[in-house]
């Protein structure tokens, strides 16, 4: 195995309700190539994870980068020589877009009720385990042009808006 980091900077990405159960995860590569596999990997890092208040935690060979809201964990697993920085960008970005797309109310039920969004989300971030985009304003923004029925506040299609119009002024003076 080569420690060269690589583009393929994310291995997988999860959300797991307080009980450890999945709701979301998509893995980038075969670490973990069977569902029985993924699900013995997720019951361990949660039960390593969901009563530390650290952020960051080395399991299994891989850094796992984490941050728990009510009634979620959400995590961003790399490989051990990954940045932890890089995952934590990630992390927070996927945080954040979600949390201007649920009106702040990131918890366990208003995530079920707007999954589209939340794979929309994830794909504008990471793309074949190679790292996108690190700026919430942007994934919500390109997932508001993606699907039309993500809710976004008021305040948040006038950001939209405005950024729109910025970028367009910009190219205008290029």
């Amino acid at each position: 195995k080569s420690t060269e980091p690589s583009l393929y900077t994310v291995k997988a990405v999860l959300i797991l309700d307080n009980d450890g159960d999945r709701l979301y995860a998509k893995y980038y590569d075969d670490t973990y190539p069977t569902v029985k596999e993924q699900k013995a990997f997720e019951k361990n890092i949660f039960n390593k994870t969901h009563r530390t208040d650290s952020e960051i935690a080395l399991l299994e060979g891989l850094t796992v980068v984490y941050k728990s809201n009510i009634d979620l964990f959400f995590y961003v697993i790399g490989s051990s020589h990954e940045n932890e920085l890089m995952l934590m960008a990630v992390l927070n970005c996927l945080f954040d877009s979600l949390s201007q797309m649920l009106r702040k109310n990131v918890e366990r039920r208003a995530l079920l009720e707007n999954m589209e969004g939340l794979f929309l989300a994830v794909d504008e971030i990471v793309d074949g385990g190679v790292v996108l985009e690190s700026d919430p304003q942007q994934v919500v923004h390109r997932v508001a042009l993606r699907g039309d029925d993500v809710p976004l506040t008021e305040q948040t299609v006038t950001q939209v808006l405005q950024s729109a119009k910025e970028q367009i002024k910009w190219s205008l003076l290029r």
